[in-house]
């Protein structure tokens, strides 16, 4: 063979590889987003998010211009619910970062949000206000967003022990109020449950039965390997997420903290056992993350959209993330998602308020329940941004997420079930 030959197969075979396909070219890889600019895109969104509505309800101009929108299919509910439900949802997962101290760029607007929110409750409950929440239309739903509405009360208590003693009194009837709403068997037990922590943590009246029923259903709705089905029969959808475990851990905190409990057994030894379920469930929201970012969009309330993921946000947020997620890991992973989900622009009016939808703005996607309002536990994921920038979870190097490594040919763990 000729010299000119073999170095014309020589280089025909560097090109198409041991394989005889041609070599794929590898680009460069694209660096990691700093940890401070983490920080800053989570809140610049939850801002973008939350400030419209803070700003309409503490400026008594809620009720006035919020657009209601509703889906196509609506039941036809009394639209005095969207109200409660648009501010419970949104001030559920802002609390937190409106509430925490720490310095840094957005400090002053944490510090103005959080004097809005202080006024939004106090107009919630007077009922001379324009925004007054209409606590007695009776429709179940303002079962379901009082608790919303009372977590996030118990996220930055700075919010109750900032009220004056009035709008104490009134937020503590108007909680009280809703007993005579009776909920499903069905996740609906925590929206009654949470109200009555809430309750116990104040230091008001609180009745145990409703603590007591809704955990020992719960302890029967369990199936196993960190999930529950919700009520008798299993769906595969994300309100383990959206309410089951989160409200099970925020429940049991505040009757651990209170050193109570109604049923047998002791109550660090249940509280212990939820945290290790919802570890455990957090573990297979993190490998349902796609190496883009995008995840199933599975079940009923799916235009909750990046609410599927409060779990890992909520565990971050108190410094419980098992030792299978590190910080840097959870923290690349739910800005991926946040941006699959919000990098449309038509998330938003051009008002700036969130649309039913998904990845984007999609009427037809509403469910029968749904309004523009209901879009608004969304926020439930940036729960972490309770945390100041100074904390570790924002200064941990970024890691690569279970489906990043894996389908890139790295290694990474192999997941088994666990019972607890």
């Amino acid at each position: 063979m000729k010299r000119r030959d073999f170095l014309t197969m020589t280089a025909m075979g560097a090109a198409v590889g041991t394989t005889g396909l041609p070599a794929r070219a590898v680009s460069p890889k694209k660096p990691a987003p700093s940890a401070a600019d983490d920080y800053r895109y989570f809140a610049g969104l939850l801002n973008k998010i939350a400030a419209p509505i803070l700003a309409l309800m503490a400026n008594e101009r809620f009720h006035k211009d919020f657009p209601i929108e509703v889906s196509r299919n609506t039941d036809g509910r009394d639209n005095r619910v969207v109200y409660l439900e648009c501010f419970g949802r949104t001030i559920a997962g802002a609390a937190p970062w409106i509430a925490q101290t720490g310095p840094g760029d957005d400090a002053s607007q944490r510090a103005t949000l959080l004097e809005q929110a202080k006024q939004c409750y106090e107009h919630s409950v007077d009922p001379k206000s324009a925004d007054y929440l209409d606590w007695e239309t009776g429709h179940g739903q303002m079962l379901v967003d009082s608790a919303y509405y009372t977590q996030a009360l118990l996220r930055a208590p700075v919010l109750w022990q900032s009220q004056s003693k009035k709008t104490k009194q009134r937020i503590v009837a108007a909680i009280k109020s809703l007993r005579k709403v009776s909920p499903p068997y069905t996740n609906w037990l925590l929206f009654a449950a949470m109200n009555e922590a809430f309750l116990m943590q104040v230091g008001e009246e609180h009745d145990p039965i409703r603590l007591d029923l809704t955990l020992r259903k719960f302890h029967e709705w369990y199936l196993g390997d960190g999930w529950f089905a919700d009520g008798e029969h299993f769906a595969f959808d994300y309100y383990n997420s959206y309410v089951i475990q989160p409200m099970l851990l925020d429940i049991l905190e505040v009757m651990q903290n209170h050193k109570t409990y109604y049923w047998e057994g002791d109550i660090n030894a249940v509280y212990q056992q939820q945290l290790q379920r919802s570890q455990r469930y957090a573990e297979h929201l993190e490998r349902l993350i796609s190496p883009t970012g995008t995840y199933p969009p599975i079940g009923r309330s799916l235009t909750y959209r990046t609410a599927a993921f409060q779990p890992l946000s909520q565990l971050a947020h108190k410094g419980l993330l098992p030792d299978t997620l590190p910080a840097g890991r959870i923290r690349s992973a739910l800005r991926a998602v946040h941006q699959a989900i919000f990098d449309n622009p038509s998330n938003f009016t051009d008002d700036g308020f969130l649309r039913i939808g998904f990845a984007g703005g999609n009427l037809a996607l509403g469910d029968w329940y749904s309004n523009n309002g209901s879009m608004y536990i969304t926020t439930a994921s940036f729960v972490h941004l309770g945390l100041p920038a100074t904390d570790k979870f924002w200064t941990a190097p970024a890691e690569d997420w279970t489906q990043k490594l894996a389908f890139s040919g790295r290694p990474f763990r192999k997941d088994y079930p666990v019972e607890y």
